[in-house]
């Protein structure tokens, strides 16, 4: 991994997968608008990742003419981005389960949700306003590498956008994991939000929609 950074950090293939990340695929036309490099200097880049399994293709329909061919983000390119110790994680918990029942894997996660919660609630109370909490929201989640951005949908309702699932691994072994983390953003943000998930290959975008009536206690 670290000679795979040392070659990434001095060439355009780490701008190519930040922006791969942020999107659902991007054509090499695309990305050479995006990154104002030459069309054969990024298609050679892409190709390369492509052949180290980091990439895939898919082909996109259009009005007319041949489908665009759209590179993504594999699986394998997780190994990028920040992770939260996932197997040390599971070991700890899976201990924790022999240790004190199968009831003590539940109650450690919900505590740390709660703990976590009550870290950034002292942040985000110095906020004014929702925007401005969901916008600093964003960024703490950013900086436990969830890729988060507070945004406008096509209805301009409020709603996290996330591309990364530091915690992906954690969930697929205690599908609470998601609930806990959709309800401490409630807790959060003092209102209602819908978590919505679309994976395809590498690919991952959490919407939490937020909803602006308040919710009840």
């Amino acid at each position: 991994m670290l000679n795979l950074l040392r070659e990434m950090l001095h060439s355009p293939v780490l701008d190519i997968v930040q922006r791969l990340k942020h999107s659902t695929g991007m054509t090499v036309t695309e990305l050479c608008t995006a990154m104002k490099m030459s069309y054969m200097g990024v298609k050679q880049h892409c190709v390369e990742l492509e052949k180290s399994g980091f990439l895939d293709t898919w082909r996109r329909p259009k009005a007319a003419g041949r489908p665009e061919k759209l590179y993504r983000l594999t699986p394998k390119a997780d190994v990028l981005f920040l992770n939260c110790g996932p197997t040390l994680t599971l070991d700890l918990l899976t201990t924790a389960e022999k240790v004190f029942g199968e009831s003590a894997p539940p109650k450690l996660l919900y505590t740390y949700f709660q703990s976590k919660g009550e870290a950034w609630s002292v942040k985000l109370a110095k906020t004014d306003g929702l925007e401005e909490r969901a916008r600093l929201l964003a960024r703490l989640r950013s900086a436990d590498g969830c890729m988060s951005s507070c945004e406008a949908d096509a209805q301009g309702r409020l709603v996290l956008v996330e591309h990364h699932r530091p915690l992906r691994e954690l969930a697929a072994r205690y599908d609470m994991v998601d609930e806990l983390e959709c309800e401490m953003i409630e807790r959060l943000m003092g209102c209602e939000v819908r978590r919505s998930v679309e994976e395809v290959s590498g690919l991952v975008r959490v919407t939490f929609q937020i909803k602006t009536t308040a919710h009840s206690a």
